[in-house]
C-alpha cells in the first residue's frame, strides 16, 4: 500500500483528498505541525507527497528544498497559484507534476498513480473499493457486503462505482446519468430511480442498510 503526505493547510481539502486515496488502497496522512513539516515527513516516511503552495509559516518551495536534502520521494504541487513561473519554478526545484486547483478527484488519483509508475517503474493496479464494509470487485463487478456476494448488472455496477470513487460526497443525478448513458442520449430519469432501488435491496439484503443516502434535490452519497 503506497503512502501519500498530504501537505495542505485546508482542513476540508486535505480530509477529502485523504478520504478519497483510501478508496484506492493508499495511506494517506495529512500534515498537522506546519512549522515542522520534515518531522512529520520523516517519521511518515511516504511514497509520493502532494504539495501545496501556499503554506503557514513556510512555503512549499521551502519544504520542497528541505525534502530534496534528504530524499528524492516523488512531490506533486497542487495549487492555486498555477501561473507559469511558479510551475517553472517547483519543476526546477524537483518536482514531478504540478496540479492546479480546483482538481477532479479522479484526476488527482489519475496523476498519483502515474507519478509512482514513473518512479518506482511498478504497475499500480486497484482492484477493488472499499467503503463502510461494502467492498467493490473492479474485476467481476460484484459487490461483497459483510460475508454476502451479490452479483450487479453493468448499470448497476456503474452507478455503485461512481458513488463510491467519491465517498462522502454527494453526486448528483445528472452526473450519474452522464457516466451511464452520456450526455447525447435522452433516458427517462426514472431509469436511475430504479437501478438505484434495485442496489439498495440487494445491499439492504446483505445487511447493508441505508449504505446509499439520498440527499433530495441533489443527488446520493455513500460513506456519509
Amino acid at each position: 500500500m503506497k503512502k501519500v503526505f498530504i501537505v495542505e493547510d485546508d482542513e476540508i481539502i486535505a480530509s477529502q483528498v485523504a478520504k478519497h486515496l483510501e478508496t484506492w488502497q493508499m495511506k494517506a496522512k495529512a500534515a498537522e505541525d506546519f512549522q515542522n513539516i520534515m518531522a512529520e515527513f520523516e517519521e511518515f516516511k511516504p511514497d509520493i507527497v502532494l504539495m501545496d503552495l501556499k503554506l503557514p509559516a513556510y512555503n512549499g518551495f521551502y519544504w520542497c528544498g528541505e525534502i530534496r536534502k534528504v530524499s528524492q520521494v516523488p512531490i506533486v504541487f497542487v495549487s492555486s497559484a498555477d501561473e507559469n513561473m511558479n510551475i517553472v519554478m517547483a519543476m526546477n526545484m524537483g518536482a514531478d507534476d504540478f496540479i492546479s486547483k480546483p482538481f477532479d478527484l479522479q484526476v488527482l488519483t489519475a496523476k498519483i498513480q502515474a507519478v509512482l509508475r514513473r518512479s518506482y517503474g511498478e504497475s499500480i493496479s486497484v482492484h477493488e473499493l472499499e467503503v463502510k464494509n461494502v467492498r467493490l470487485n473492479l474485476d467481476d463487478t460484484s459487490v461483497t457486503a459483510g460475508n454476502s456476494r451479490l452479483e450487479l448488472t453493468k448499470n448497476e455496477y456503474l452507478i455503485l462505482k461512481t458513488l463510491m470513487e467519491q465517498p462522502g460526497k454527494v453526486v448528483s443525478r445528472e452526473s450519474i446519468m452522464e457516466r451511464l448513458w452520456g450526455a447525447e442520449e435522452f433516458v427517462d430519469d426514472n431509469t436511475l430511480t430504479v437501478n438505484i432501488t434495485r442496489i439498495r435491496k440487494k445491499l439492504e439484503a446483505a445487511g447493508a442498510e441505508g449504505f446509499i443516502t439520498t440527499k433530495r434535490g441533489l443527488g446520493y452519497i455513500v460513506g456519509d
